[in-house]
C-alpha cells in the first residue's frame, strides 16, 4: 500500500529516499538514503541537525520493517498456497494411476525391482499385523517400554478362552526376547559402528576444509604463466582440444556451444569438437546447423556424429580421441551439453600445467543456474556444494586425488594415453579414468575458485535416474579395479585411501547403513523393543552431520531438516543401485541421459555483455523453419512428461508411519517424531510432490 500524500510531503527532500530491489520475494537495499544539501551544511544549532538525522533514520527503519513484513507475508502466502495445492495434486496422481513400474525398463531391471518392492511389502504387512497385535495387547494391560519390560501375565494368568490372547502374546514376547532381539541388536550395533566411522570421516573432512580456509591454501600456477597470459606476448598458449559430448539434448546444446565458442584462447591454438550421439534426426540437424553458424563467424569448431552408439559417453570420447589431428594437441577440455564455461576458463586452468609435468587433471567446481528453482534443486545444491567445497578440495590439497567429475575439467592428453584411454566397461567412465591415472602416478588439481555453470535436474524422475547411475557405477568399477589397486606400485596409504575411504566407506557403506539403519532396523526396533536404538543415533548425530553438510551452502540453513529427511529417503534408490552394481544385477550397465530444461544464467549473460561486448554472437539470423521445428518438438516432449507414483517410496512411507504409531505405545518421543516426519517425507517423494510438477 502506498503511503498517503500528506505523510509523504512532510518528508520530501532532494536525496533519494529508498531504492529497493524486489526479486520474488528476495529483496536487497541498494541505497537507503541519498545525501541532501542539509547533510553538507554545518549550522549553529547542532540539535536541529541531530533531530533531522533521527527523523531520517526512523523513516529508513520504517521501510526496512515494511519490507521484512512484505517478505514474511510472501513466505506465508507461498506456504499456504503450497499446502492448498497438495490435496489436488495427490488426487491427480491417484486418478492418473501412473507408477514408476511403467518406466522401470529405462534404468532398472523389472525382476530386481519387483523383488526389492516385494521385500518392502512383506515388512509393511508384517508391521501392520504386529501393530494391531500390539494395540490389542496394550488395551489388555500389557504396558511396557523398551528399557522397562513388564510381563505381568506370562505365568500368572490361567489358560482359558478369555485368556487365550494373554497366552499368545506372552509366548510372542518370550520368542522375541530369546530369538529375535539378539540378532537384531547385533545388526543395530554393526550399523551404529559403520555410522560412527562414516560420521568421523565426514568430521575429519570438515576440519581439514576449515584448516585449508584458515591457512588460505589453494593451488597457485607459475607466476610467469599468469603474467604471460595477461600480456599475451610469448605466453603459455598450448594446443587445446575442447570436446562437448551430447546425446538428444536439444534443450541445452545452444548454450554449451555458444559458451565454448566464446572461450578466450588463440583461434589457432584451439579446436572444438561437438560429439553428437543423438539418434533423433531433428536434434542432429539442429546441432549441426548450430555448429555451421559458429563456423561462419570464425569459430574453429567441427561436428562429429556416430551412427552406432557403442559405449555411450565413453565410446563417444574414445572415438573422438582416435582422430588423426588429436596428436597435435597437448590438452583436452571436456564439457557436458548443459555446461557453460566462462570465457576465461582456459586462462584460469591451463597455467596449472606449466612446469608441472606430473599434473594430469585440473578440475573446476560446478555452480548451478537453477539451484533455487524448487525444493529438490535446493537439496541437490547442498549435497554438491559439500562434495566440491569439502570432499574434492580436501582430497585435492592433501593427496592430489579425487574422482573426475566427467566435465568442467582439463586433461593432459598424455595422462589419458598412459592410463589406457577411455573404456566402456562401466557407466562411470570419468571415475574409471581418474582411478587408472592415479595408479599411474598422475596428480590432480582442484580449483574451488573456478566455477562452471550447469543445470540440476528439476524432476524427481530425472534425479532418481542420475543417482542410480552415480551409485551403481562405482560398485561396477570397484569390482574391476580392486586387483589393479592391490598390485599397483603406490604407497600403502594411497591403497588404503582408495579401497577403504574412496570406494567402501563413501560409495558402499554410506548407502548401506543409511537405508538399513533408518528405513528397516529402526522400524523393526519399535516392534521388537528389546533391541534398542539410542536416541543420539536417531537424532543428535544425524543433526550434527546435516549441519556440517550444509556449511558450504550457508543460505540453505532453513532447509536443514528437509535435507536430513530427504537424504534418508534417497537411500532407497542409492541402496538399490549399489546392490545392482556390486552384484551386476539388472540393467546396471545401461546409460540414461539426465534430462535438463536448458536454463541459462541471465545474470551471467548481462555481466558478459556489459564487461566484454565482443563476446556476443553476431551470426546469421535464426532460421524460421528451425524455430518451428524446435517448438513442435518441445510441445511433443511436454505432452510425454507427467508425474508418477513411486511404489517403493510409498510402501516405506506406510511402514515408517506404522512404526511411528507403534512407538507411541512405548512412549519413545524422539523415535516417534523421527519416524513420523521421515514417513511423511517418503510419502511426499512417493507421490512425486518434491520436484517439478507437470500435472
Amino acid at each position: 500500500m502506498a503511503p498517503s500524500s500528506d505523510w509523504w510531503a512532510k518528508g520530501v527532500h532532494k536525496g533519494t529516499p529508498v531504492v529497493v530491489k524486489m526479486d520474488n520475494p528476495e529483496w536487497s537495499m541498494v541505497e537507503l538514503e541519498g545525501p541532501s544539501e542539509d547533510d553538507f551544511l554545518i549550522g549553529n544549532n547542532p540539535t536541529d541537525t541531530r533531530a533531522k538525522a533521527r527523523g531520517k533514520n526512523a523513516k529508513q527503519l520504517t521501510w526496512v520493517l515494511l519490507l521484512k513484513a512484505h517478505r514474511a507475508a510472501g513466505c506465508l502466502t507461498s506456504v499456504a498456497s503450497t499446502l492448498a495445492s497438495i490435496g489436488p495434486a495427490i488426487r491427480r496422481r491417484v486418478a492418473s494411476g501412473r507408477t514408476d513400474t511403467e518406466s522401470a525398463s529405462s534404468f532398472e531391471n523389472k525382476t530386481v525391482k519387483t523383488r526389492f518392492y516385494n521385500c518392502i511389502k512383506v515388512f509393511l504387512w508384517l508391521s501392520l499385523l504386529l501393530l494391531g497385535f500390539e494395540i490389542a495387547a496394550y488395551y489388555k494391560g500389557w504396558h511396557f517400554r523398551a528399557s522397562n519390560l513388564q510381563l505381568q501375565y506370562i505365568f500368572t494368568a490361567p489358560f482359558g478362552v478369555r485368556d487365550f490372547f494373554d497366552w499368545l502374546y506372552s509366548n510372542w514376547v518370550l520368542i522375541r526376547v530369546g530369538f529375535v532381539a539378539p540378532p537384531l541388536q547385533f545388526l543395530v550395533n554393526v550399523c551404529i559402528v559403520l555410522f560412527l566411522i562414516q560420521s568421523l570421516d565426514r568430521l575429519i573432512l570438515c576440519l581439514c576444509c576449515f584448516w585449508i580456509r584458515v591457512k588460505k591454501i589453494k593451488p597457485i600456477p607459475k607466476e610467469d604463466a599468469v603474467a604471460d597470459l595477461e600480456t599475451g606476448e610469448n605466453g603459455f598458449f598450448p594446443m587445446v582440444l575442447v570436446q562437448i559430448p551430447m546425446c538428444n539434448e536439444r534443450e541445452v546444446y545452444q548454450h554449451s556451444i555458444a559458451a565454448v565458442c566464446k572461450l578466450d584462447w588463440p583461434k589457432s591454438k584451439i579446436l572444438i569438437q561437438v560429439l553428437d550421439d543423438s539418434d533423433d534426426p531433428i536434434t542432429q540437424l539442429l546441432i549441426e546447423e548450430e555448429v555451421h553458424k559458429w563456423q561462419q563467424v570464425g569459430a574453429n569448431i567441427v561436428y562429429r556424429h556416430r551412427i552406432i552408439r557403442d559405449g555411450y559417453k565413453a565410446g563417444n570420447l574414445k572415438s573422438a580421441m582416435s582422430c588423426s589431428y588429436v596428436k597435435d594437441y597437448e590438452f583436452v577440455a571436456i564439457f557436458d551439453a548443459d555446461f557453460q564455461p566462462a570465457h576465461d576458463f582456459l586462462k584460469r586452468t591451463i597455467p596449472h600445467f606449466k612446469d608441472n609435468e606430473d599434473v594430469g587433471l585440473v578440475q573446476a567446481r560446478w555452480s548451478f543456474v537453477n539451484k533455487d528453482e524448487n525444493l529438490l534443486t535446493r537439496l541437490q545444491n547442498i549435497n554438491l556444494s559439500f562434495h566440491f567445497e569439502v570432499e574434492q578440495q580436501v582430497n585435492g590439497v592433501l593427496i592430489n586425488f579425487f574422482g573426475f567429475n566427467g566435465t568442467a575439467g582439463v586433461w593432459r592428453i598424455k595422462a589419458l594415453e598412459d592410463s589406457g584411454g577411455w573404456l566402456e566397461r562401466t557407466t562411470v567412465e570419468d571415475m574409471d579414468i581418474a582411478v587408472r591415472a592415479h595408479l599411474q602416478g598422475w596428480k590432480f588439481v582442484f580449483l574451488n575458485d573456478v566455477e562452471c555453470q550447469c543445470e540440476l535436474p528439476e524432476s524427481y524422475e530425472a534425479y532418481r535416474k542420475q543417482q542410480h547411475r552415480w551409485h551403481s557405477g562405482p560398485m561396477q568399477l570397484f569390482r574391476l579395479c580392486l586387483p589393479d589397486i592391490i598390485h599397483a606400485k603406490i604407497s600403502f596409504w594411497k591403497k588404503f585411501n582408495m579401497i577403504f575411504l574412496f570406494f567402501l566407506l563413501r560409495k558402499l557403506i554410506l548407502p548401506f547403513y543409511s537405508f538399513t539403519l533408518f528405513c528397516i532396523i529402526l522400524p523393526m526396533t519399535m516392534f521388537i523393543p528389546e533391541a534398542e536404538l539410542p536416541a543420539w543415533v536417531v537424532c543428535y548425530v544425524p543433526a550434527l552431520m546435516s549441519f556440517l553438510n550444509i556449511l558450504p551452502a550457508p543460505k540453505s540453513f532453513p532447509f536443514i531438516v528437509p535435507y536430513l529427511l530427504f537424504e534418508n529417503t534417497m537411500s532407497v534408490t542409492k541402496f538399490n543401485a549399489m546392490i545392482s552394481g556390486l552384484f551386476q544385477l539388472g540393467n546396471a550397465y545401461e546409460w540414461v541421459v539426465t534430462k535438463k530444461l536448458g536454463r541459462s544464467s541471465e545474470g551471467d549473460l548481462v555481466s558478459l555483455i556489459e564487461k566484454d561486448p565482443k563476446h556476443q554472437l553476431r551470426g546469421p539470423e535464426p532460421d524460421l523453419d528451425e524455430i518451428k521445428a524446435e517448438i513442435l518438438q518441445e510441445q511433443k516432449a511436454r505432452k510425454k512428461k507427467h508425474n508418477r507414483i513411486y511404489t517403493k517410496e510409498l510402501a516405506l512411507a506406510f511402514l515408517l508411519l506404522t512404526a511411528s504409531a507403534r512407538s507411541l505405545l512405548s512412549a519413545q518421543g524422539i523415535h516417534f517424531y523421527f519416524l513420523l516426519f521421515q514417513g511423511i517425507s517418503f510419502l511426499l517423494v512417493g507421490l512425486d510432490l518434491i520436484g517439478e510438477q507437470v500435472m
